[in-house]
């Protein structure tokens, strides 16, 4: 029901009719505050925080501190917002349906109606994680990728339809439409929403299972990425808590030059964001340069935001998104409620730097940005195009956290695989056009046809040896290639549609042919991936290429045609075609020939057609997709679903608060240790402890499938946890030439038993000895993914200790019911001298517990000595108190849908 806190409840005009809203200026007369010099995204918080005020948990206080924002105040008060609407992807997405299927199982045990467990806010499961690379280079790619997708996936599938007749509220956009942001984007985003029992408008606003559902941004959209245990949360009725943020400015000026793409851009502002340490806060674009960018430019940025660690890169409503909305088919009647909302609240348009009172103002000059990549191992590595030949030569013998470490002189050896294929270091074995950054933006794949066509023209090859793909993250992009003429180009090097998904971009690319792994592990090469996606962590894209490389499109095509990164494309030629050498300016398309092609990209008819037949042509593969039915899920016999163990002996009171002494450090890693690294989402290694569980329950290794597609079950997923191939536990000690382990093993103690790090942390469960992880700076950076911290979890593991957590996976940990405890000051584990022989206690919350509290680690060395260490409890608002003393999120959403 509506209420009028503060006099609020206001009317406006839509087209002919009158409707009600909340009235931010009005509340700003109320309190005596300029509403208008808030940050426009703080006002989008504010207004949910208005509307939903039920004097319980959002109070007139939580009004009235969120109106009051000032730009440097110190931030210790909690923001409980509540969102409109929540989207998944399905790597996520599937253990959270498992969570919900669980927690209605335990409803039912205990003689609760299951129906208590339900979504109260529209819950939208975009599938588009599981299709992978296995086919590439041929016009049948698609149908045969699918075709194995389905295969694979059946009972993960079969599970998401027992939901969508279990759950009101709950749908599911099946394989081959997409990618979840692009299609947030293109369809689910409505830009205001309508409550017609109230007559009443509000913005759109979401949290997603996916770091990067901040593309929505790029709309006018407030939204972000939470792990699967957050919006859980938030799905069934709790607010989303959040620290007050600060808010960067970011002031764009001038214009972009010609030749310089939107991924140009965003490398470029990653870098400089990253350097000016935003993690956690809110980004908001403003200034004349930022009115310049076309809404696929700015969702581009708002995309990438988890590179540059900000919770958001929001840009505010104006022209340019109305044109956008009409461009993508939304209703005239949707367009001009959009528009005359946030009219009525003062929120249209683009502000001036000036006219808003930011923490921080960052200004860049559209008109310095030049054509760039960014790695070999990190998105905010940015480096020039004209310097990548020089950098990887630099770092292929460098002994450092983006080096190589190898011997010079190795560079320009040639090697011979065992089909004849001469291999070197540098040389490209991935080209893939791919990820929601890019394909959802016309301009750069309309850039790599043309480039494509000119190059065919030129005479210029692809080497076979290169896998090769384009993966649009929407069905909308194959159309305008089509119409264009384009596609047959892009075809003929090797770049045919094999796919709409992810792939590539999270480790779905596919297997390499063994020869080319077979000559990579033996001479121990540095063999590139290049690709137009928003990530290139170690082992990320497959685990035998070292050197991945983020680009635009038109630049992935032109490394796939050079072959090489050690080509630089400003002084050699790309290749030799018919007529000779060919150069980078040869095919590089204008600008005037992308936008002559433009009008192509945004045909509303296109957009209505195409996202139609999620309803009503959602193909046959999916609909011979059969789900069991009924409100309480019938857990199967199956290696892809398992219920959960998160509520195993729950009861309605919670346990005692726990006590960690005695405790073994579990690993010790350094800096920017990432989700993957923790839980990686790819290939299964077959001698892993996830492959031999596998192959103990009767899996053959063609069919391991990867992490990803097998996060609803825990048993794989546990073992997995710590597995990557490229983690290094500084706990293991140097090879011989200096360098460390590669690998998810660790020393027991106190025997110094070399073991996986599972069978260690089972080790220590049985022995009832608790552990804890240790860890340097931008700890847990990366996706969203929660089995990061429900691995964690499960592997024993009470704390971890870090310099410094990435926003997302902090919140994970707390979630479920690990502590995260931040080193003070200048202390680390290589100044406190911390080598994995100690045991360990931490004290000073046995009693109560307070946000961001100092607790005590005690160290207990081998030698007898004690040494007492004051550590920051990042347990960050009152809210996560009580998660943490219920054991976590679930276990407290649970007990009080139970109770109510």
């Amino acid at each position: 029901m509506s209420h009028n806190t503060f006099n609020t409840l206001q009317q406006f005009k839509v087209g002919r009719k009158t409707a009600q809203f909340y009235s931010l200026p009005a509340l700003g007369a109320s309190l005596g505050v300029d509403v208008q010099r808030l940050p426009i995204s703080i006002r989008i918080v504010l207004e949910s925080v208005l509307r939903n005020y039920d004097g319980k948990k959002i109070t007139e206080k939580h009004i009235k501190q969120l109106a009051g924002w000032k730009p440097r105040a110190k931030r210790n008060s909690e923001i409980p917002f509540v969102v409109a609407r929540v989207v998944l992807q399905d790597f996520t997405g599937v253990p959270l349906l498992a969570d919900i299927a669980a927690m209605r199982s335990v409803a039912g045990k205990m003689g609760k109606d299951p129906k208590r467990i339900e979504p109260l806010v529209p819950v939208d499961l975009v599938v588009d994680h599981s299709v992978m690379i296995d086919y590439f280079g041929s016009n049948n790619a698609l149908n045969l990728n699918m075709k194995l997708e389905f295969q694979r996936n059946q009972e993960r599938y079969q599970f998401m339809k027992w939901g969508m007749q279990a759950f009101d509220t709950f749908g599911v956009v099946p394989p081959g439409f997409g990618i979840v942001h692009q299609v947030n984007l293109e369809h689910l985003a409505r830009g205001v929403h309508y409550d017609a029992a109230n007559n009443l408008y509000y913005p759109d606003t979401l949290v997603g299972t996916d770091s990067h559902t901040t593309m929505i941004n790029g709309i006018g959209v407030v939204g972000w990425g939470v792990g699967g245990i957050e919006a859980e949360a938030g799905m069934l009725g709790q607010p989303v808590y959040i620290l007050t943020p600060d808010v960067v400015g970011v002031e764009l000026k001038g214009e972009l030059r010609g030749g310089v793409t939107a991924t140009d851009l965003v490398l470029t502002l990653t870098e400089l964001l990253r350097k000016n340490k935003v993690v956690g806060k809110f980004v908001e674009f403003c200034g004349p340069g930022t009115s310049s960018l076309s809404v696929t430019d700015r969702a581009t940025i708002g995309n990438m935001s988890p590179e540059y660690g900000a919770t958001m890169g929001f840009f505010p409503v104006d022209d340019r998104t109305i044109e956008y909305f009409q461009g993508t088919g939304r209703s005239e009647a949707e367009i001009t409620a959009l528009k005359s909302y946030f009219k009525a609240q003062g929120m249209y348009g683009v502000p001036n730097a000036e006219d808003i009172n930011y923490t921080q103002l960052l200004t860049l000059d559209l008109s310095s940005v030049t054509p760039s990549l960014a790695g070999p191992k990190r998105p905010q590595d940015r480096i020039e195009l004209g310097d990548v030949k020089a950098t990887f030569t630099r770092l292929f013998s460098e002994q450092s956290t983006s080096g190589f470490n190898l011997p010079p002189e190795k560079l320009q050896q040639t090697f011979m695989t065992s089909a004849g294929t001469p291999l070197r270091n540098g040389d490209i074995l991935i080209a893939a056009i791919t990820s929601c950054t890019n394909t959802s933006n016309p301009s750069v794949l309309l850039a790599a046809g043309l480039m494509a066509k000119k190059a065919v023209q030129a005479g210029l090859t692809v080497p076979k040896h290169i896998k090769t793909s384009l993966a649009p993250g929407s069905r909308v992009v194959t159309n305008y290639l089509t119409k264009t003429g384009l596609l047959p180009y892009l075809e003929q090097l090797g770049f045919n549609v094999a796919a709409y998904g992810c792939t590539t971009c999270i480790g779905n690319a596919g297997d390499l042919t063994p020869d080319l792994n077979e000559a990579i592990i033996q001479n121990g090469l540095v063999c590139s991936a290049v690709l137009s996606g928003n990530r290139n962590f170690e082992a990320r894209i497959h685990p035998n290429i070292k050197a991945n490389f983020l680009a635009s499109p038109p630049l992935v095509l032109a490394y796939a045609l050079a072959g090489t990164v050690l080509r630089d494309l400003m002084t050699e030629p790309v290749g030799r075609g018919k007529d000779g050498d060919v150069w980078l300016g040869d095919i590089w398309p204008t600008n005037a020939e992308v936008q002559a092609l433009m009008h192509e990209a945004m045909d509303p008819e296109a957009f209505r057609s195409n996202y139609a037949e999620i309803k009503t042509n959602p193909g046959e593969l999916w609909n011979n997709i059969s789900g069991v039915q009924g409100d309480v899920y019938t857990w199967p016999s199956s290696t892809y679903i398992a219920e959960p163990p998160f509520f195993e002996g729950f009861d309605m009171h919670p346990a005692p608060m726990p006590v960690v002494q005695h405790a073994r450090a579990l690993a010790i890693f350094g800096d920017s240790v990432t989700t993957d690294h923790i839980s990686p989402a790819g290939s299964i290694k077959e001698s892993s402890p996830a492959g031999e569980w596998l192959k103990a329950h009767g899996v053959m290794k063609q069919d391991f499938n990867s992490y990803g597609s097998r996060r609803g079950n825990h048993e794989i997923m546990m073992r997995g946890t710590f597995a990557n191939v490229r983690i290094k536990n500084l706990m293991i000690p140097p090879l011989p030439d200096g360098s460390r382990y590669e690998g998810g093993e660790t020393l027991l103690q106190p025997s110094g038993e070399r073991l996986s790090i599972y069978d260690a942390a089972m080790r220590y469960v049985a022995q009832g000895v608790p552990t804890i992880v240790f860890a340097g700076e931008e700890y847990g950076t990366g996706s969203s993914r929660d089995w990061a911290a429900k691995g964690t979890q499960l592997l024993g593991v009470k704390a971890v200790v870090a310099r410094s957590f990435e926003r997302i996976h902090r919140s994970n940990l707390v979630g479920m019911g690990v502590l995260p405890l931040q080193f003070k000051g200048t202390d680390s584990t290589e100044s406190l001298g911390i080598t994995g022989e100690e045991t360990y206690d931490i004290s000073g919350i046995e009693n109560s517990i307070r946000p961001q509290q100092d607790i005590t680690l005690t160290i207990h060395r081998k030698d007898g000595s004690s040494q007492q260490v004051t550590m920051l409890l990042r347990i960050d608002t009152a809210t996560e108190v009580d998660y943490y003393r219920h054991g976590g999120i679930l276990p407290y959403v649970l007990r009080e849908l139970l109770a109510a």
